[in-house]
């Protein structure tokens, strides 16, 4: 049997001074492919932000058209002296510490129990992440039956075992923890689906030569769990910060900012300043020191939270 030898074709000789061969631009196509999104993205996001930062030095008004008078920064110096401005954003800041730790925390926790699950890993998977899926009316109506004085079934539960219950949305002291775990409960569900992920890229073998060395089942997760999720607890950390801070839905279908406004968060005081009292301006000033607020917010967390992960 023989064997044939390919000889492999010479390439032409390139002429000196030709052009070099053209090569397929691939530039027209990914333009064509971005184009749509780039014209939603202007027409939607930078568009609205830069009418409303313009807004912001006028006196607009939603009950007259165009923009009014020019206000400078006379809005700013309005909502910096405002007490209210300052307590719906401590109001923020306060639901933000309540929900972010239990999120990351939980999140971690659960994730790491359903990936070392052998049987049944879909059902944890969907029940854990089934809330969040839910709409901020259905989650609000939810969880006031819960919270209903002597019909909730929070009430009824802890009755059994001789508590009282507090009123849980008509307490200024426990509003906004109730919202807080009704957050919790609500939007867990996100970081646990990334923890989940991040879980899932950790090589096997590193816990099985651990195992042989010696480790327990908490050293591995020190030692190599937590480091090698560094990138996702950063990622989870910041989203969640920022979602936390820009939180509106359940405060206010659930509370409408009460009782005695120790629920109203920042949005809401901009939702009524702008709709309730007409005062668009100032309702964009607003908008515009909570943009700095949660940029400087997301800065120092993302560069803390690097820190400790290089210090890992």
């Amino acid at each position: 049997m023989s064997i044939e030898t390919v000889t492999p074709r010479a390439r032409p000789a390139e002429v000196p001074g030709s052009p070099a061969p053209a090569r397929p631009s691939h530039g027209r196509p990914a333009i064509g492919f971005l184009l749509p999104f780039a014209v939603l993205y202007l027409a939607f996001i930078i568009g609205p932000a830069v009418y409303g930062l313009v807004m912001s030095f006028f006196d607009a008004s939603l009950v007259r058209s165009g923009l009014g008078s020019f206000a400078g920064f006379g809005n700013y110096a309005e909502a910096l002296q405002d007490p209210d401005f300052w307590s719906s954003l401590w109001h923020t800041v306060w639901f933000t510490i309540l929900t972010t730790p239990p999120l990351i925390v939980l999140a971690f926790v659960l994730a790491l129990l359903a990936d070392r699950v052998n049987r049944g890993r879909w059902f944890f998977r969907l029940a854990f992440f089934a809330p969040f899926i839910l709409p901020s009316a259905v989650v609000a109506l939810i969880w006031i039956f819960m919270y209903t004085p002597e019909l909730g079934l929070i009430e009824a539960a802890l009755a059994k075992i001789g508590i009282t219950s507090p009123a849980w949305l008509g307490d200024p002291n426990w509003a906004m923890p109730s919202l807080a775990l009704t957050t919790v409960w609500w939007t867990l569900g996100f970081n646990f689906i990334l923890y989940l992920a991040g879980l899932q890229e950790i090589p096997r073998e590193l816990y099985e030569a651990s195992a042989i060395d010696g480790a327990s089942p908490w050293q591995q997760i020190r030692r190599i769990t937590i480091p090698m999720l560094g990138r996702t607890t950063t990622l989870v950390a910041v989203l969640q910060v920022i979602a936390s801070l820009k939180v509106f839905d359940q405060m206010y279908l659930m509370t409408s900012g009460g009782p005695n406004f120790a629920t109203r968060s920042i949005l809401q005081y901009v939702y009524d300043q702008g709709f309730t009292n007409f005062r668009l301006g100032y309702a964009a000033a607003i908008s515009m020191l909570f943009f700095l607020v949660v940029l400087a917010v997301s800065a120092v967390w993302f560069s803390l939270v690097r820190r400790q992960e290089k210090e890992v």
